[in-house]
């Protein structure tokens, strides 16, 4: 698929919204109007967008339509020589799935990592996630901790 990924803007909210409505995995995306969950999406832009410790990538076709989007948090490591980049965001649509999206914005997350002299990336996937299942990130040259869990604390 021919793409082009630059960086999000808030005129992408809406964009992203249908796009996270597509996915179909996050209740707030999931029914009535479109407006509320853009308006959400915009209003987490405009924090990412604030200053430099977030970066959201979007992934657009010829025509100008996202077909998925990046995020990542550089989280500077007191005992590390170098931030890390923590990529808490990627999501593809589905129709664009297999087709190199995912991998490119992989491709200019590191490039922005080696830019901003990270140490390394890192991000969680789930494991019944099909991009797990078909090991897309291992074949896109990361590996899988073993000796890591994924701890969370859920305050809401």
């Amino acid at each position: 698929m021919d793409i082009s990924i630059r960086k999000a803007s808030l005129d992408d909210a809406r964009e992203l919204a249908l796009l996270l409505r597509g996915i179909g995995w996050f209740e707030a995306f999931n029914s009535g109007q479109i407006d509320e969950p853009a308006v959400r999406v915009r209003n987490h832009l405009q924090q990412c967008l604030a200053n430099e410790s977030h970066s959201t990538f979007v992934a657009e076709d010829p025509t100008g339509v996202i077909a998925g989007y990046s995020s990542v948090h550089w989280l500077p490591y007191l005992f590390m020589s170098g931030p890390e980049g923590f990529v808490s965001e990627l999501f593809v649509s589905e129709g664009a799935r297999g087709q190199g999206v995912g991998r490119e914005l992989l491709r200019v997350i590191e490039s922005e990592a080696r830019t901003r002299g990270c140490q390394r990336l890192s991000l969680t996937n789930l494991r019944d996630r099909e991009s797990y299942q078909r090991q897309f990130y291992v074949k896109a040259g990361w590996r899988e901790r073993a000796e890591a869990a994924n701890f969370i604390y859920t305050l809401s």
